[in-house]
């Protein structure tokens, strides 16, 4: 048995001050070891960040500890890269997009191969940036009050009109969208599920007044009279700010579209990787992705290449090649079924628009892809990685597996997935439609043989 020691006060505070001097040596050497190991984790990220995971010779993957691979590991699976407060609403999802590495892409050409998942957008794509900003806008410029009944107008052929309604619910707008009629069928459906009013169109040359943005513009200016005659009949004391009107988004054109992608994407691209990428790779529609992206781009790193990828039909590949805006399908005999003759929708354009255009000077080169390679994409990184793409994410892909073999091993490459395959499934993903139109569909395509 132990028999209790009476400590004088003398001993008793002796006894507490060695103690004390315990505890706070103990504590401040785990903070070391603590602060040691984060500035060794920290460096180790540094430089798989810098290499992303590979040496910038191209030699191959760098060795890590198991340890610190661990540790690593569970900091990349816990990192959010959304913001960690609630967000204010359906706006609020929009943008900080998550950045992955294309692991099958990486490995088959000696570069990383990075794609920021647009897809994951509260709408599903990228033009969830354009369709915010083009409103905001609007509302700083009073053209757009919040909530009173005005109506959003827009011709496309499909993204953003689908984000405009979106918005438009949320914000208290009707949205009229005007679209060809021989787009995959699930976009007009879910543009009716979020409230819009569908106008179909047969596709047409934009120099038609019935081409489906010429009419959209057509239709807000004529709402916008109608409305303007109610108003002074119905009310002599109603306000620009009471008074609905018909807004034309006039996506080609409004540099709201270029300057959400200057103001978002590309500093969100230089921050994820660090600064560290060697080429950014992409296509256009309204060209306000590549031009936002490669000037914020090219602003921080004055040595990044930017590339155009562009699908067949389309004539921005020969205006950034030759600027001539010119596309060998616009030869006489030789247009099947569309203004853009590809089965891809959302990039490919024939005429220069105020978007594009600022990317003069900004663009180093362009480069061709097939319906036939898109397609093949596709099939093959959905079997690869499980990754569902839609047709233009999948002509982005092509386009940056030929710049990582044209670089070389070592170097690292961006690119966008815009969208995913789930607004594609009647035609993009329809193996009987891409049939009809001569295309040949693999049922597993386990290589990258099909680019040559």
């Amino acid at each position: 048995m132990f028999e209790s020691v009476a400590l004088s006060d003398k001993n008793k505070h002796i006894a507490i001050g060695a103690a004390l001097g315990i505890f706070f040596t103990l504590s401040t050497t785990a903070v070391l070891l603590a602060t040691k190991g984060i500035n060794d984790l920290s460096q180790e990220n540094s430089r798989r960040r810098s290499g992303l995971g590979k040496d910038r010779t191209g030699s191959g993957l760098g060795r890590r500890s198991s340890i610190s691979e661990s540790i690593g590991n569970f900091i990349s699976f816990g990192r959010v890269d959304r913001s960690d407060s609630v967000c204010d609403g359906v706006s609020g999802l929009i943008g900080n997009t998550p950045m992955m590495r294309i692991k099958s892409l990486s490995e088959a050409t000696g570069c990383e191969i990075l794609a920021k998942a647009e897809f994951l957008n509260p709408g599903g794509s990228t033009k969830d940036r354009v369709a915010l900003n083009m409103i905001n806008t609007a509302e700083k410029n009073h053209t757009l009050t919040p909530g009173n009944g005005s109506t959003i107008f827009e011709g496309t052929v499909g993204s953003t009109g689908i984000s405009l309604a979106m918005i438009a619910k949320a914000r208290g707008y009707n949205a009229w969208i005007v679209m060809p009629d021989d787009v995959a069928l699930e976009k007009s459906q879910l543009l009716e599920k979020l409230g819009a009013h569908v106008e179909k169109v047969r596709p047409v040359s934009i120099v038609d007044k019935n081409q489906f943005v010429n009419l959209a513009k057509r239709r807000a200016l004529e709402f916008g009279k109608d409305d303007s005659n109610e108003a002074s009949s119905s009310s002599s004391e109603s306000t620009s700010e009471s008074k609905k009107t018909g807004f034309f988004a006039d996506q080609f054109e409004n540099l709201a579209n270029f300057e959400a992608h200057y103001t978002t994407t590309g500093p969100e691209i230089y921050r994820q990787t660090h600064g560290n990428v060697d080429a950014v790779v992409m296509g256009a529609g309204t060209g306000g992705t590549l031009a936002g992206v490669a000037k914020y781009l090219k602003s921080r790193l004055p040595n990044i290449k930017t590339y155009l990828v562009d699908p067949q039909g389309s004539g921005l590949f020969n205006k950034v090649k030759y600027n001539i805006m010119y596309s060998s399908t616009e030869k006489e005999g030789t247009r099947k079924r569309h203004q853009v003759d590809t089965v891809v929708e959302g990039v490919g354009i024939n005429r220069l628009t105020r978007n594009f255009a600022m990317s003069e000077g900004l663009i180093d080169d362009a480069i061709r892809v097939s319906d036939q390679e898109a397609v093949d994409m596709a099939r093959y990184l959905v079997h690869q990685e499980g990754l569902f793409i839609g047709s233009s994410s999948a002509v982005n892909c092509v386009g940056a597996v030929r710049i990582a073999r044209e670089l070389g091993p070592g170097h690292t490459i961006v690119t966008l997935l815009c969208d995913s395959g789930q607004r594609h499934l009647t035609k993009f993903w329809n193996d009987e439609y891409l049939e009809k139109q001569g295309l040949v569909v693999k049922e597993n395509v386990d290589n990258l043989d099909f680019l040559v």
